[in-house]
């Protein structure tokens, strides 16, 4: 089943202001900003967008086609929110369970500091020349689950403690035998205190306790409660010989992707497609629910998108060092589109990656917009909603 497709008027937006978007995206193209990308804009439930621009292939200069597959890096993470207010809905675990509760070694966790002077840790994103001296202390209270889907737990978020941690990924390490490594941590900083991303390592251990409570692996689990239900026939980790074909090929581009692994994360490492995520996100739309099939309720959907972090957020870089802006779990939201100097509406919520790709969810609007893309910038996704935002009539 496909979502429906609308003419723009027939969704309160105009055919004049999407046509617009082409534009848009062939300057960027021509500019060399990004080599091609799709684009997918859903309203009222019907897809109003959905284009292709540029080439797949720089070298070859084979155009981009709408079904084209793109590295989703961090968009890994709203489906593993999606999967964590599953469990909680089921009382598999609760927001505030002590990670320790189902992960033993993360008991004694502990936080860097600065040796002098006492207790002062350092701002999470500084950059390491050489280690300073330090020590370890005790957390002041016990990392949460909260904790980990905010990314306020300290764990891995490229602070001191990250620089002196000690544990390395290997090729063959699953969850279940590399999160109890990264419990011997330390962290940044005391759970709570801050917002800072936890890029590859927090929300991974929430789908290893996810894989806990559930008595499933984690891709198994979303395979069957996420992708199955709304039929995202293109999302993976381990991707078919039979459609590498379809994947954009980025210059530089390591190919981790052509080794299978069994490493399904929560954090990152999903192969998909615009048609797939635009799925994804509309059922966030909805209040959770697509064809028919509820994933999770619409309270589930506003605890996921509403903030959680106070001003943490908007006081840090990631968050761009603006008021007006939150996060839920694991996702940014917009909260006064005024103050952030944002043209998206109010309630937005979704989440921009190191790969490119970007996309969000608009329920007061019941706007879904997605951007597939393999070059990171903020100029293109700003320059989109700009665009989308102006495109609208009522």
């Amino acid at each position: 089943m496909e979502l429906p497709s609308g003419t723009p008027e027939e969704v309160g937006m105009s055919t004049e202001g999407l046509n617009g978007i082409d534009e848009l995206m062939q300057k960027f193209v021509d500019d060399e900003v990004i080599q091609g990308a799709v684009v997918g804009i859903g309203r009222r439930g019907k897809v109003a967008y959905y284009e292709a621009h540029g080439f797949s292939d720089q070298d070859t200069r084979a155009p981009m086609q709408r079904d084209a597959m793109f590295q989703m890096a961090s968009s890994t993470k709203p489906i593993l929110g999606v999967a964590a207010m599953m469990m909680i809905e089921e009382g598999l675990f609760k927001l505030g369970d002590p990670v320790e509760k189902y992960i033993p070694e993360f008991k004694d966790i502990k936080v860097a500091v600065l040796k002098e002077p006492a207790d002062e840790d350092i701002s999470p994103e500084w950059v390491f020349k050489d280690i300073p001296e330090y020590r370890l202390v005790d957390v002041h209270r016990p990392l949460t689950i909260h904790d980990l889907l905010t990314h306020t737990s300290g764990l891995a978020s490229s602070g001191l403690g990250s620089a002196v941690a000690k544990w390395k990924r290997g090729p063959e390490e699953i969850l279940e035998t590399w999160i109890p490594q990264v419990a011997a941590g330390p962290l940044d900083f005391q759970p709570g205190t801050r917002w800072a991303y936890s890029g590859t390592v927090g929300l991974d251990v929430v789908a290893r306790i996810i894989e806990i409570v559930s008595g499933q692996r984690f891709n198994e689990f979303v395979q069957k409660r996420i992708f199955d239900p709304l039929d995202m026939k293109d999302t993976c980790w381990n991707l078919p010989k039979e459609k590498v074909s379809r994947l954009v090929v980025i210059r530089g581009d390591k190919k981790s992707w052509q080794k299978p692994t069994g490493y399904f994360s929560g954090s990152y490492l999903i192969i998909s497609s615009a048609r797939d995520y635009m799925r994804f996100e509309q059922m966030l739309v909805n209040g959770g629910i697509l064809f028919g099939n509820r994933l999770i309720s619409e309270e589930s959907v506003a605890l996921m998108s509403t903030n959680k972090v106070g001003d943490l957020y908007g006081n840090v870089d990631k968050g761009g060092k603006t008021k007006g802006v939150g996060f839920g779990y694991t996702v940014g939201i917009t909260i006064d589109p005024l103050l952030a100097n944002s043209p998206r509406g109010e309630g937005t919520c979704g989440w921009g990656v190191a790969a490119g790709t970007v996309s969000w969810s608009e329920p007061k609007r019941e706007l879904t917009v997605v951007l597939m893309v393999q070059q990171p910038t903020q100029e293109v996704p700003n320059e989109l909603a700009k665009a989308v935002s102006a495109a609208i009539t009522d």
